[in-house]
Protein backbone atom coordinates (compact mmCIF):
# COMPACT_ATOMS: atom_id res chain seq x y z
CA UNK A 1 0.00 0.00 0.00
CA UNK A 2 1.25 3.51 -1.13
CA UNK A 3 1.54 5.82 1.55
CA UNK A 4 0.88 8.97 -0.06
CA UNK A 5 -2.04 7.34 -1.71
CA UNK A 6 -3.36 6.00 1.65
CA UNK A 7 -3.05 9.56 3.55
CA UNK A 8 -5.28 10.98 0.45
CA UNK A 9 -7.93 8.56 1.06
CA UNK A 10 -7.85 8.71 4.94
CA UNK A 11 -7.91 12.69 4.48
CA UNK A 12 -10.70 12.66 2.31
CA UNK A 13 -12.22 10.13 4.78
CA UNK A 14 -12.20 12.03 7.77
CA UNK A 15 -13.00 15.57 5.79
CA UNK A 16 -16.07 14.77 4.24
CA UNK A 17 -17.41 12.70 7.50
CA UNK A 18 -16.18 16.07 9.22
CA UNK A 19 -18.00 18.38 6.80
CA UNK A 20 -20.79 16.73 7.83
CA UNK A 21 -20.50 17.66 11.53
CA UNK A 22 -19.88 20.90 10.77
CA UNK A 23 -22.90 21.25 9.38
CA UNK A 24 -24.66 21.16 12.44
CA UNK A 25 -22.57 23.40 14.34
CA UNK A 26 -24.01 26.86 13.70
CA UNK A 27 -27.60 25.51 13.56
CA UNK A 28 -27.69 23.12 16.50
CA UNK A 29 -28.52 25.65 19.08
CA UNK A 30 -31.46 27.77 17.47
CA UNK A 31 -32.86 24.57 16.34
CA UNK A 32 -32.96 23.66 19.80
CA UNK A 33 -34.12 26.90 20.90
CA UNK A 34 -36.21 27.65 18.25
CA UNK A 35 -38.28 24.83 17.23
CA UNK A 36 -38.25 22.19 20.31
CA UNK A 37 -37.91 25.31 23.09
CA UNK A 38 -35.62 23.70 24.99
CA UNK A 39 -33.46 25.61 27.56
CA UNK A 40 -30.37 26.70 27.27
CA UNK A 41 -29.67 24.72 30.16
CA UNK A 42 -30.76 21.54 28.13
CA UNK A 43 -28.42 22.76 24.83
CA UNK A 44 -25.36 22.71 27.30
CA UNK A 45 -26.26 19.21 28.45
CA UNK A 46 -26.76 18.29 24.76
CA UNK A 47 -23.32 19.86 23.24
CA UNK A 48 -21.50 18.17 26.29
CA UNK A 49 -22.97 14.80 25.59
CA UNK A 50 -21.39 15.08 21.93
CA UNK A 51 -17.78 15.54 24.17
CA UNK A 52 -19.16 13.04 27.04
CA UNK A 53 -19.45 10.20 24.47
CA UNK A 54 -16.33 10.72 22.70
CA UNK A 55 -14.53 11.00 26.03
CA UNK A 56 -15.53 7.24 26.77
CA UNK A 57 -15.54 5.71 23.18
CA UNK A 58 -12.23 7.36 21.86
CA UNK A 59 -9.75 4.78 23.59
CA UNK A 60 -12.01 1.84 23.79
CA UNK A 61 -13.01 2.64 20.09
CA UNK A 62 -8.83 2.78 18.92
CA UNK A 63 -8.01 -0.47 21.12
CA UNK A 64 -10.78 -2.35 19.46
CA UNK A 65 -9.78 -1.68 16.38
CA UNK A 66 -6.13 -2.87 17.20
CA UNK A 67 -8.35 -6.35 17.48
CA UNK A 68 -10.26 -6.25 14.33
CA UNK A 69 -9.01 -3.88 11.95
CA UNK A 70 -9.24 -0.27 11.63
CA UNK A 71 -11.34 -0.80 8.21
CA UNK A 72 -14.36 -2.21 9.93
CA UNK A 73 -14.58 0.01 12.72
CA UNK A 74 -14.11 3.41 10.54
CA UNK A 75 -17.34 1.93 7.96
CA UNK A 76 -19.42 1.40 11.22
CA UNK A 77 -18.37 4.16 12.84
CA UNK A 78 -19.40 6.38 9.56
CA UNK A 79 -22.52 4.84 9.27
CA UNK A 80 -23.94 4.92 13.11
CA UNK A 81 -23.02 8.90 11.88
CA UNK A 82 -25.17 9.33 9.16
CA UNK A 83 -27.73 7.48 11.34
CA UNK A 84 -27.51 10.23 14.96
CA UNK A 85 -27.91 12.71 11.83
CA UNK A 86 -30.95 11.00 10.37
CA UNK A 87 -32.37 10.87 13.74
CA UNK A 88 -31.90 14.73 14.11
CA UNK A 89 -33.53 15.51 11.10
CA UNK A 90 -36.82 13.84 13.06
CA UNK A 91 -36.01 15.13 16.59
CA UNK A 92 -39.01 16.78 18.04
CA UNK A 93 -37.75 16.53 21.82
CA UNK A 94 -35.43 17.12 23.92
CA UNK A 95 -34.63 13.19 24.62
CA UNK A 96 -34.52 12.71 20.95
CA UNK A 97 -32.07 15.25 20.36
CA UNK A 98 -29.78 14.31 23.00
CA UNK A 99 -29.71 10.54 21.55
CA UNK A 100 -28.55 11.84 18.47
CA UNK A 101 -25.94 13.85 19.55
CA UNK A 102 -24.82 10.91 22.04
CA UNK A 103 -25.00 8.53 19.36
CA UNK A 104 -22.77 11.25 16.89
CA UNK A 105 -20.63 11.34 19.78
CA UNK A 106 -20.04 7.65 19.53
CA UNK A 107 -19.70 7.42 15.85
CA UNK A 108 -17.38 10.61 15.99
CA UNK A 109 -14.74 8.33 18.49
CA UNK A 110 -13.64 7.25 14.67
CA UNK A 111 -11.09 10.06 15.16
CA UNK A 112 -8.84 7.96 17.23
CA UNK A 113 -9.02 4.80 14.81
CA UNK A 114 -8.09 7.84 11.67
CA UNK A 115 -4.83 8.26 13.88
CA UNK A 116 -4.21 5.10 14.50
CA UNK A 117 -4.89 4.20 10.61
CA UNK A 118 -2.03 6.94 9.66
CA UNK A 119 0.29 5.65 12.29
CA UNK A 120 0.50 2.15 10.80
CA UNK A 121 1.07 3.55 7.23
CA UNK A 122 3.75 6.13 8.00
CA UNK A 123 7.38 5.98 9.61
CA UNK A 124 8.13 8.09 12.07
CA UNK A 125 9.51 10.76 10.12
CA UNK A 126 6.40 10.83 8.03
CA UNK A 127 4.66 10.85 11.05
CA UNK A 128 3.98 14.21 12.37
CA UNK A 129 3.04 15.01 8.50
CA UNK A 130 0.83 12.68 8.49
CA UNK A 131 -0.83 13.41 11.74
CA UNK A 132 -1.25 17.17 10.76
CA UNK A 133 -4.00 15.48 8.10
CA UNK A 134 -6.29 14.63 10.87
CA UNK A 135 -5.95 19.16 12.02
CA UNK A 136 -6.34 19.76 8.53
CA UNK A 137 -9.32 17.64 7.89
CA UNK A 138 -10.91 19.15 10.94
CA UNK A 139 -9.89 23.10 10.11
CA UNK A 140 -11.52 22.52 6.64
CA UNK A 141 -14.61 20.89 8.09
CA UNK A 142 -14.95 23.66 10.57
CA UNK A 143 -14.51 26.19 7.54
CA UNK A 144 -16.86 25.01 4.66
CA UNK A 145 -19.36 23.12 6.69
CA UNK A 146 -20.71 25.75 9.10
CA UNK A 147 -20.62 27.87 6.14
CA UNK A 148 -22.97 25.49 4.65
CA UNK A 149 -25.41 24.62 7.24
CA UNK A 150 -26.18 28.16 7.95
CA UNK A 151 -27.09 28.28 3.94
CA UNK A 152 -29.28 25.29 3.82
CA UNK A 153 -30.90 25.72 7.21
CA UNK A 154 -33.15 28.34 5.09
CA UNK A 155 -34.93 25.16 3.32
CA UNK A 156 -35.30 24.04 6.81
CA UNK A 157 -33.59 22.31 9.44
CA UNK A 158 -34.32 18.43 8.72
CA UNK A 159 -32.72 19.42 5.12
CA UNK A 160 -29.24 20.05 7.09
CA UNK A 161 -29.64 16.89 9.11
CA UNK A 162 -30.18 15.20 5.77
CA UNK A 163 -27.56 17.21 4.18
CA UNK A 164 -25.13 15.99 7.07
CA UNK A 165 -25.82 12.18 6.85
CA UNK A 166 -25.38 12.32 2.78
CA UNK A 167 -21.61 13.30 3.84
CA UNK A 168 -21.62 10.73 6.15
CA UNK A 169 -22.78 8.15 3.90
CA UNK A 170 -20.32 9.45 1.29
CA UNK A 171 -17.48 8.68 3.26
CA UNK A 172 -18.60 5.56 3.91
CA UNK A 173 -18.81 4.62 0.06
CA UNK A 174 -15.45 6.13 -0.15
CA UNK A 175 -14.34 4.45 2.17
CA UNK A 176 -15.30 0.54 1.23
CA UNK A 177 -14.28 1.60 -2.22
CA UNK A 178 -10.50 2.95 -2.00
CA UNK A 179 -9.74 2.27 2.33
CA UNK A 180 -7.75 -0.72 2.51
CA UNK A 181 -6.52 -2.52 5.72
CA UNK A 182 -3.66 -0.78 7.98
CA UNK A 183 -2.63 -3.17 10.09
CA UNK A 184 -1.39 -6.97 9.45
CA UNK A 185 -1.09 -8.36 12.21
CA UNK A 186 -4.01 -7.82 14.76
CA UNK A 187 -3.97 -7.71 18.91
CA UNK A 188 -5.92 -10.35 20.66
CA UNK A 189 -5.97 -8.40 23.42
CA UNK A 190 -8.93 -7.87 25.82
CA UNK A 191 -11.17 -4.57 25.46
CA UNK A 192 -12.60 -3.36 28.74
CA UNK A 193 -14.81 -0.25 29.24
CA UNK A 194 -12.93 1.85 31.42
CA UNK A 195 -13.78 5.66 32.08
CA UNK A 196 -10.27 7.10 32.55
CA UNK A 197 -9.43 10.80 33.27
CA UNK A 198 -6.23 10.46 35.54
CA UNK A 199 -4.40 7.51 37.79
CA UNK A 200 -3.08 8.36 40.89
CA UNK A 201 0.52 7.29 39.69
CA UNK A 202 0.15 9.97 36.80
CA UNK A 203 -0.22 12.66 39.50
CA UNK A 204 2.80 11.72 41.59
CA UNK A 205 4.46 11.89 37.95
CA UNK A 206 3.53 15.46 37.45
CA UNK A 207 4.31 16.64 40.72
CA UNK A 208 7.80 15.86 39.83
CA UNK A 209 7.66 18.45 37.18
CA UNK A 210 6.53 21.53 37.75
CA UNK A 211 6.84 23.21 34.62
CA UNK A 212 4.76 20.58 32.34
CA UNK A 213 1.80 20.45 35.28
CA UNK A 214 1.71 24.62 34.65
CA UNK A 215 1.19 24.05 30.63
CA UNK A 216 -1.17 21.28 31.46
CA UNK A 217 -3.56 23.37 33.64
CA UNK A 218 -3.28 26.18 31.64
CA UNK A 219 -4.41 24.13 28.62
CA UNK A 220 -7.35 22.25 31.02
CA UNK A 221 -8.41 25.78 31.43
CA UNK A 222 -8.06 27.13 28.32
CA UNK A 223 -10.45 24.72 26.79
CA UNK A 224 -13.00 24.67 29.08
CA UNK A 225 -12.78 28.46 28.78
CA UNK A 226 -13.68 27.86 24.86
CA UNK A 227 -16.06 24.92 25.50
CA UNK A 228 -18.23 27.56 27.51
CA UNK A 229 -19.27 29.38 24.51
CA UNK A 230 -19.54 25.63 22.20
CA UNK A 231 -23.38 26.09 22.63
CA UNK A 232 -24.09 29.89 23.61
CA UNK A 233 -22.75 31.91 20.67
CA UNK A 234 -25.07 30.60 18.21
CA UNK A 235 -27.40 31.27 20.74
CA UNK A 236 -25.92 34.99 21.74
CA UNK A 237 -26.19 35.67 18.05
CA UNK A 238 -30.11 34.41 17.88
CA UNK A 239 -31.31 35.70 20.91
CA UNK A 240 -29.46 38.97 21.77
CA UNK A 241 -28.21 40.25 18.05
CA UNK A 242 -30.72 38.82 16.35
CA UNK A 243 -28.38 37.01 13.63
CA UNK A 244 -30.28 34.65 11.12
CA UNK A 245 -28.64 30.95 10.98
CA UNK A 246 -26.99 32.01 7.60
CA UNK A 247 -25.25 34.87 9.27
CA UNK A 248 -23.93 32.91 12.31
CA UNK A 249 -22.96 30.15 9.68
CA UNK A 250 -20.77 33.49 8.27
CA UNK A 251 -19.89 34.10 11.63
CA UNK A 252 -18.17 30.52 12.10
CA UNK A 253 -17.04 30.72 8.74
CA UNK A 254 -15.11 33.63 8.65
CA UNK A 255 -13.61 32.73 12.37
CA UNK A 256 -12.10 29.15 10.77
CA UNK A 257 -11.09 30.83 7.71
CA UNK A 258 -8.64 32.94 10.16
CA UNK A 259 -7.75 30.26 12.19
CA UNK A 260 -6.60 28.39 9.27
CA UNK A 261 -4.33 30.90 7.95
CA UNK A 262 -2.56 31.12 11.30
CA UNK A 263 -2.10 27.68 12.21
CA UNK A 264 -1.68 26.95 8.40
CA UNK A 265 1.58 29.08 7.87
CA UNK A 266 1.91 32.40 9.97
CA UNK A 267 1.91 30.80 13.27
CA UNK A 268 5.64 29.11 11.90
CA UNK A 269 6.55 32.65 11.25
CA UNK A 270 5.59 34.06 13.72
CA UNK A 271 7.57 31.29 16.27
CA UNK A 272 11.03 32.22 14.41
CA UNK A 273 10.59 35.69 15.72
CA UNK A 274 8.69 35.25 18.83
CA UNK A 275 9.70 33.08 21.52
CA UNK A 276 6.77 30.07 22.92
CA UNK A 277 6.36 31.99 26.25
CA UNK A 278 5.21 35.02 24.62
CA UNK A 279 3.21 33.56 22.15
CA UNK A 280 1.41 32.20 25.27
CA UNK A 281 1.08 35.28 26.58
CA UNK A 282 -0.10 37.21 23.52
CA UNK A 283 -2.56 34.21 22.81
CA UNK A 284 -3.99 34.05 26.32
CA UNK A 285 -4.61 37.50 26.22
CA UNK A 286 -6.31 37.78 22.76
CA UNK A 287 -8.71 35.24 23.86
CA UNK A 288 -9.39 36.70 26.92
CA UNK A 289 -10.35 39.71 25.29
CA UNK A 290 -12.44 38.53 22.30
CA UNK A 291 -14.00 36.30 24.98
CA UNK A 292 -15.15 38.93 27.45
CA UNK A 293 -16.05 41.57 24.34
CA UNK A 294 -18.28 38.74 22.26
CA UNK A 295 -21.21 39.80 24.89
CA UNK A 296 -20.94 43.55 23.47
CA UNK A 297 -20.25 43.45 19.91
CA UNK A 298 -23.24 45.68 19.35
CA UNK A 299 -24.30 44.39 15.16
CA UNK A 300 -22.77 41.38 13.26
CA UNK A 301 -19.29 43.79 11.88
CA UNK A 302 -18.58 43.86 15.97
CA UNK A 303 -19.30 40.05 16.56
CA UNK A 304 -17.02 39.41 13.72
CA UNK A 305 -14.19 41.55 14.78
CA UNK A 306 -14.44 40.35 17.84
CA UNK A 307 -14.78 36.72 17.42
CA UNK A 308 -11.55 37.05 15.17
CA UNK A 309 -9.83 38.94 18.06
CA UNK A 310 -11.06 35.39 20.30
CA UNK A 311 -9.22 33.07 17.73
CA UNK A 312 -6.48 35.20 17.09
CA UNK A 313 -5.96 34.14 20.66
CA UNK A 314 -6.91 30.37 20.38
CA UNK A 315 -4.97 29.90 16.49
CA UNK A 316 -1.87 30.67 18.80
CA UNK A 317 -2.34 29.54 22.06
CA UNK A 318 -3.43 25.89 21.34
CA UNK A 319 -0.65 24.40 19.55
CA UNK A 320 2.06 26.78 21.60
CA UNK A 321 1.06 25.07 24.10
CA UNK A 322 1.04 21.26 23.18
CA UNK A 323 4.50 22.19 21.33
CA UNK A 324 5.64 23.32 24.93
CA UNK A 325 3.92 20.02 26.75
CA UNK A 326 5.57 18.28 24.03
CA UNK A 327 9.37 19.62 24.59
CA UNK A 328 9.45 19.67 27.96
CA UNK A 329 8.67 15.78 28.13
CA UNK A 330 11.22 13.11 27.89
CA UNK A 331 11.46 11.16 24.75
CA UNK A 332 10.08 7.86 26.74
CA UNK A 333 6.93 10.04 28.91
CA UNK A 334 5.91 11.27 25.85
CA UNK A 335 2.86 9.03 25.15
CA UNK A 336 1.89 9.31 29.26
CA UNK A 337 2.17 12.98 29.58
CA UNK A 338 -0.13 13.96 26.12
CA UNK A 339 -2.19 11.00 27.50
CA UNK A 340 -2.93 13.06 30.75
CA UNK A 341 -3.31 16.02 29.02
CA UNK A 342 -5.53 14.56 26.18
CA UNK A 343 -7.79 13.20 29.40
CA UNK A 344 -8.12 16.58 30.79
CA UNK A 345 -8.73 18.25 28.09
CA UNK A 346 -11.68 15.70 27.08
CA UNK A 347 -13.29 16.59 30.53
CA UNK A 348 -13.28 20.05 29.69
CA UNK A 349 -15.15 19.91 26.96
CA UNK A 350 -17.51 18.24 28.88
CA UNK A 351 -17.43 20.68 31.52
CA UNK A 352 -17.40 24.05 29.60
CA UNK A 353 -20.62 23.70 27.62
CA UNK A 354 -22.51 22.65 31.53
CA UNK A 355 -21.37 25.55 33.15
CA UNK A 356 -22.18 27.57 29.57
CA UNK A 357 -25.27 26.25 29.59
CA UNK A 358 -25.66 27.06 32.85
CA UNK A 359 -24.69 30.11 33.29
CA UNK A 360 -26.32 31.61 30.04
CA UNK A 361 -29.65 30.29 31.30
CA UNK A 362 -29.82 31.13 35.38
CA UNK A 363 -26.99 34.01 35.39
CA UNK A 364 -27.43 36.07 32.02
CA UNK A 365 -25.85 35.71 28.66
CA UNK A 366 -23.28 37.70 29.33
CA UNK A 367 -21.51 35.12 31.96
CA UNK A 368 -20.22 32.72 29.87
CA UNK A 369 -18.57 34.86 28.36
CA UNK A 370 -17.24 36.35 31.00
CA UNK A 371 -16.35 33.42 32.63
CA UNK A 372 -14.41 31.70 30.07
CA UNK A 373 -12.65 35.34 29.82
CA UNK A 374 -12.00 35.77 33.46
CA UNK A 375 -10.34 32.61 33.54
CA UNK A 376 -8.51 32.99 30.57
CA UNK A 377 -7.22 35.97 32.32
CA UNK A 378 -6.16 34.28 35.44
CA UNK A 379 -3.74 31.73 33.02
CA UNK A 380 -2.48 35.35 31.18
CA UNK A 381 -1.48 36.59 34.64
CA UNK A 382 -0.11 32.65 35.98
CA UNK A 383 1.96 32.76 32.99
CA UNK A 384 3.31 36.34 33.45
CA UNK A 385 4.64 35.62 36.88
CA UNK A 386 5.46 31.46 36.11
CA UNK A 387 7.59 33.10 33.19
CA UNK A 388 9.38 35.55 35.27
CA UNK A 389 10.28 33.03 38.49
CA UNK A 390 10.64 30.06 36.30
CA UNK A 391 12.32 30.46 33.16
CA UNK A 392 16.27 31.99 32.60
CA UNK A 393 14.33 34.69 30.30
CA UNK A 394 13.14 37.91 31.65
CA UNK A 395 10.19 39.57 29.99
CA UNK A 396 10.15 43.05 30.83
CA UNK A 397 8.78 44.15 27.48
CA UNK A 398 5.88 41.37 27.15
Amino acid sequence: MKTKASLTIIFFTVFIDLLGFGLLIPILPTFASKELGITDFQIGLIVASYSFMQFIFNPIIGKYSDRVGRRPIILVTLLITAASYFIFSFAHNFWILLFSRMLGGFGGSNISVAQAYIADITTAKERTKGMGLIGAAFGLGFVFGPLLGGILSGYGYEVVGFTAAGFSLLAFLFATVFLKESIKEKSDSTVKLKIRIITLDEIKLLMQKKRISFFIIVYFIIVFSMANIYGTFAILGYKVYGFTDREIGYLFGIIGILGAIIQGGLLKQLSKRISDERLILWGSFFMFLGLGGLPYGVNFLGVALIGCVFEMGVAVLQPTLLGFVSKETEAKEQGSILGINQSLASLARVLGPLWGGFAYDYLGYQFPFLTGGFFTFLTFLGAIYFFKNNNDEKLEHV
